[in-house]
């Protein structure tokens, strides 16, 4: 049936295959394309009776009279035809395309006269007849082989393979259309049933006796300066603007699905502009990057296939859907949704910074943008042991397959000498934010000599390599990389995104520099600010005096100058927060990190202080509120400096709204000791300075027994916040650093889990122990606010959870944020 008409009758992929379904949605958006028709899955052998093929070329030179291309089969612009198959579902491995079918000596001189291109039309007749030989008239696959070894001039070629056709079957190949095409469909069809045909779909879990629709389509030859076929998308992938891109080809489609590298989008007879409006249409239709590829006969362009572009990236897709709302084609809401959280990180690529003075080493297509610099691998065996050395590697290959997926994904960056756009490497290093150059055809592989070499320069295997994924160039040698910033239409995005949601989002940040970072990233205050974490480096000391103290005086002198210390901090941190919360949470780590790591001491009886502290399991001993319930000075003293650094910087105009946090409590009594600290210390800071400082304190929940007690606590606390790293740990009884390093890979390999629960939220454990506490704590305070301050804060599919739990907030890491941003309106929609 002629493309167009399935589609009206209600017709589906299971009937038309998947191409028939394409092209009847092309011509019901009334797009130009090659006049064609679809032969229905299950019907494909009527073609190989000469009747029936006859009817459907005199159906389709009617077709293609009354489309684009009048004038159809005249002696000197013969119709040719193009047969291509599809299945019910979207399939690699499908038999080739066959091209130029109608090619015969009748024809030959008159279509070089107006092409001018005798070798092109040759290809196109050699390929077209070896693979009817091979599949419809069952020719030994040797003796085609020894045939092409033999003439390797297609214009050769193809008396040879008659000769041989005429030999091996006793007739002389037929120079009737029909009959050829008869022949074609035969070859396509026996091709798909075939055992190679079989043992491809089984790899792919596919039914053995799945059937395919057949396309016939015109081909209808012009002159070759101002003909051939292309392929394009509609966006540049790097910047995500519209800019259509490809590859065009003068002469007529063969069959080789390899033609070359081809010629840029430009040399397209009528130029680039002639994509434009079908780009136009085709995007708001899809809701996604469209990718076409396309005939052009005498400047006249048809379209030979259109859909979505698959893995196009983050930032394109970010771009289209900013660009159709903008333009009403959708509403915001919809654009917010078209770009996945996950990809999110993905937006931010780094780029190289080139001085001029680099060693360009080879250009391919810019398959997948970002910059990575790595130590060539010429196998994924090796790019997989590298990796699992800690070192950062960049795939090198022809091309890549399923198989090496792994490797893929463990590489910083993948090369490939052949494939394109939509290659396997591309789509998969795309999807997985990975820098991509494919189609890179100087390069040349040895795999023996373990080199690869390109345009006089040699590497080895080991050496090291800058990927330059935006552009498409690779490099010898490492090329500084700048980290990348979010893009104009992220940050309208994410404006749009942060309408749409509910759920607050903070940041887990420590000092001036992380909080500046995440507020410029959208960050709405510190849900998390450790205080530990101020005590590394220089200031380790400070810590080490207070833990390791052998008198009140020393303590206490210990405490003055921790306290001070912590004063100029909180002061600069308080600084860019503004008037924004803050959530900071007093003292939580073990002890044994802030004992001197050489095991120096200033004495004996130091080091004997350091000895009484050790502990069989320091994560679970003296740390958090424990041990300010034994060092009853810390807390106060932590508070204290909080509290005047809030004094200063509200001198200056500034209102922090401040949350003081109380960690790893379990029980209700050591959480109302402690709030009796931080009120003394703020009633101190009053007397002193004559200011009453506002805050809010609460606990932080990251025991199971704590999630269990939700509600004598929130009689106590105004605010909850659920530190899962460690509840996590309790809850399963893991520990972190140790289960990844030994069983996690072996869980997840069996099925044990699905997920890292520290990755993903544990719903049915983790989960349940939060959604009860929060419901717990509401029905003592209504008003007490919730949050989380674990990394699950960045999670998707974990804020996905929390947004249904009901809580206030996420808490992450400042990189995070934007992933959050969305994360969190996308969960919103979806509970709508």
């Amino acid at each position: 049936m002629p493309y167009g008409q399935g589609r009206a009758r209600g017709l589906g992929a299971d009937v038309l295959g998947v191409h028939g379904v394409e092209m009847d949605n092309l011509v019901a958006l009334g797009l130009p394309v090659v006049p064609g028709l679809t032969v229905p899955i299950g019907s494909g052998t009527g073609l190989e009776n000469r009747e029936t093929a006859s009817t459907a070329i005199d159906l389709l030179e009617k077709l293609a009279v009354r489309g684009i291309w009048p004038e159809v089969r005249t002696e000197r612009r013969p119709m040719l035809m193009h047969l291509r198959c599809s299945a019910p579902v979207a399939v690699s491995a499908l038999p080739p395309a066959i091209s130029a079918i109608g090619l015969s000596s009748r024809n030959i001189d008159a279509l070089v006269e107006v092409i001018g291109r005798e070798r092109d039309i040759y290809d196109s007749w050699a390929a077209n007849l070896r693979f009817v030989a091979e599949g419809a008239l069952e020719i030994d696959t040797d003796d085609l082989d020894d045939l092409d070894d033999d003439h390797p001039d297609s214009r050769a070629r193809v008396p040879a393979l008659l000769e041989l056709i005429e030999k091996s079957t006793g007739a002389t190949f037929p120079t009737d259309p029909a009959e050829q095409l008869g022949l074609a469909a035969k070859a396509m069809l026996a091709r798909w049933a075939s055992p190679r045909g079989q043992r491809a779909r089984k790899a792919l879990s596919l039914p053995g006796d799945l059937g395919i629709a057949l396309h016939v389509r015109a081909l209808r030859l012009g002159s070759w300066d101002e003909s051939g076929y292309g392929s394009a998308i509609s966006r540049d992938l790097e910047s995500g603007k519209y800019a259509p891109h490809g590859v065009f080809h003068l002469g007529v489609r063969r069959a080789d699905p390899n033609p070359g590298p081809g010629a840029p989008l430009t040399h397209t007879p009528g130029g680039v502009q002639i994509l434009d409006q079908i780009f136009a249409t085709l995007e708001p239709h899809l809701r996604a990057v469209a990718e076409v590829e396309f005939e052009v006969r005498d400047r006249q362009l048809a379209l030979l296939s259109a859909g979505a572009l698959e893995h196009p990236g983050p930032r394109a897709v970010t771009n289209l859907a900013v660009d159709l709302a903008t333009g009403q084609s959708i509403g915001r809401s919809e654009a917010v949704r078209m770009l996945e959280p996950d990809l999110m990180q993905d937006l931010l690529h780094a780029q190289l910074t080139l001085s001029g003075r680099e060693q360009l080493l080879a250009h391919g297509l810019p398959a997948s943008p970002g910059a990575a610099i790595g130590e060539i691998a010429l196998s994924s065996e090796r790019a997989l042991r590298l990796a699992a050395e800690g070192k950062n590697v960049v795939l090198v290959a022809s091309e890549t397959s399923p198989a090496d997926v792994p490797a893929l994904l463990a590489a910083t960056a993948v090369i490939t000498s052949n494939g394109g756009l939509a290659s396997h490497a591309a789509v998969v290093a795309r999807g997985a934010g990975r820098p991509a150059v494919c189609g890179a055809t100087t390069l040349r592989i040895d795999l023996g000599a373990a080199t690869v070499t390109s345009d006089g320069i040699t590497l080895s295997e080991g050496d090291t390599v800058s990927v330059n994924g935006r552009t498409g160039d690779v490099y010898a040698g490492a090329v500084p990389i700048r980290p990348a910033e979010p893009s104009p239409e992220l940050e309208v995005l994410l404006g749009w995104a942060d309408e749409i949601r509910e759920l607050g989002v903070r940041t887990n940040a420590d000092n001036a520099e992380d909080a500046a970072t995440a507020f410029r990233l959208g960050a709405e205050g510190i849900g998390l600010c450790r205080t530990e974490h101020q005590f590394l480096g220089d200031q380790l000391p400070l810590v080490q005096r207070l833990v390791l103290a052998e008198s009140e005086a020393e303590e206490i002198e210990a405490i003055a100058a921790l306290t001070a210390a912590q004063q100029s901090d909180f002061t600069e941190l308080l600084r860019v927060v503004g008037d924004r919360p803050i959530t900071v949470r007093l003292l939580d780590a073990p002890l044994h990190e802030f004992l001197p790591s050489d095991g120096h001491y200033r004495d004996d009886a130091q080091a004997e202080r350091a000895a009484a502290t050790h502990e069989s399991n320091p994560m679970l001993g003296l740390r958090g509120v424990r041990f300010a319930m034994v060092q009853t000075r810390l807390y106060p003293a932590q508070a204290e400096a909080l509290f005047r650094a809030w004094v200063t910087v509200n001198a200056e105009g500034l209102t922090p709204a401040l949350e003081v946090m109380v960690p790893l409590v379990s029980l209700p009594g050591e959480l109302t000791e402690a709030i009796a600290q931080v009120h003394r210390a703020a009633e101190t800071v009053a007397a002193d300075t004559g200011v009453t400082v506002p805050y809010l304190v609460g606990s932080m929940i990251e025991t199971p027994r704590a999630a269990l007690l939700a509600a004598p606590l929130a009689a106590e606390a105004q605010f909850l916040s659920f530190g899962t790293n460690d509840l996590t740990q309790l809850t399963y009884g893991f520990s972190r650093d140790d289960v990844e390093k030994t069983m996690l890979a072996h869980y997840l390999e069996h099925g044990l889990l699905t997920n890292s629960p520290f990755a993903v939220l544990d719903r049915d454990g983790v989960g349940a122990l939060v959604s009860l506490a929060a419901d717990n704590a509401r029905s003592v305070r209504p008003d007490v606010k919730l949050g989380v301050c674990g990394e699950h804060g960045g999670d998707p599919e974990s804020i996905a959870f929390l947004d249904s739990v009901g809580l206030h907030y996420v808490s992450c890491s400042p990189r995070r944020v934007p992933v959050a941003r969305l994360a969190a309106a996308h969960a919103a929609l979806d509970g709508k």
